[in-house]
């Protein structure tokens, strides 16, 4: 831009006025390389407009944006929803998480995957973790119910409630208990052996108002390496039964009374030991009483 200054003179009518031959002339503007300098950083801060359009049109599309929500995220009145699987790398805090009508809820993890309930603290009050290797909850009551509110299993501090109709043990061995166990009943499977064992220690079951063993289609067995003890503290023992068979009883000194007829009479010692001794006109224990010796 070039601003030319005239100078202008007055005179009168007439008089031939000469204008100045090299007048003064004055440059106003940005010209030159500072001209080419300012037009290369306008493109290059053009381009950049340019790309950072298409980037964000670009992570738009990835990232499927939409009025309604992001990706496989949709916001609805409910709260939000994901359609598909989704993958969180940090914690998650949500009131309820449940699944669509038609699916089930899978959470999955490489790890291990840990459930916490807190309390206004931030302290962890409950916890379910479950690993690769056990399932692990630590809380001060677990209970598990039916789907209609009854207790089904129950664990404290103090005891283990099983709120079933029939607990039931499927394992070959059986079941083990390193304390007391108290029931109402115990029965086996049909057509199955019951077994009450105990390989390395004494069995005992007591009952206020007695303790009744029946088999319905079998035979009842007490088996011991020691000494079997049934005991009456107010009541007497009954053995009632079409046949009582004693088998391995000793045998007294048979005499000559009865020897003829096989019969025995059945003799106790002073510390409760049984014998036989054949049966005579009258007793015969005393002839045989050098067993209890």
């Amino acid at each position: 831009m070039v601003m030319v200054r005239e100078q202008y003179t007055t005179a009168t009518e007439g008089t031939h006025v000469q204008r100045p031959e090299n007048p003064r002339v004055y440059k106003i503007g940005i010209y030159g390389w500072r001209k080419r300098c300012l037009y290369l950083f306008v493109l290059l801060l053009l381009i950049i407009l340019l790309v950072n359009f298409a980037l964000t049109i670009w992570i738009l599309k990835v990232m499927w944006f939409s009025p309604t929500g992001m990706g496989h995220l949709r916001v609805t009145k409910d709260g939000l929803r994901l359609e598909g699987e989704s993958e969180f790398l940090f914690p998650l805090y949500a009131k309820e998480i449940h699944s669509r009508v038609d699916s089930s809820l899978l959470l999955q993890s490489t790890q291990n995957v840990t459930v916490n309930a807190r309390n206004s603290e931030g302290e962890v009050t409950g916890r379910l973790k479950v690993g690769p290797k056990m399932v692990e909850v630590q809380s001060q009551h677990f209970q598990i119910n039916s789907k209609d509110g009854k207790p089904l299993f129950t664990v404290d501090e103090k005891e283990v409630v099983v709120g079933t109709d029939k607990l039931r043990v499927t394992g070959p061995e059986g079941a083990l208990f390193e304390h007391s166990v108290e029931t109402p009943l115990v029965r086996a499977d049909p057509f199955q052996d019951l077994r009450l064992e105990s390989p390395t220690r004494s069995l005992s079951m007591d009952a206020p108002k007695g303790v009744h063993i029946k088999a319905h289609a079998g035979k009842i067995e007490a088996l011991s390496q020691m000494d079997i003890v049934f005991q009456s503290s107010d009541g007497m023992l009954v053995l009632d039964a079409e046949t009582v068979c004693l088998p391995k009883l000793v045998q007294g000194t048979q005499g000559s009374a009865g020897s003829s007829q096989e019969l025995y009479e059945i003799c106790v010692c002073p510390d409760g030991k049984l014998y036989l001794s054949v049966a005579g006109a009258g007793t015969t224990c005393h002839e045989s009483s050098h067993v209890c010796l």
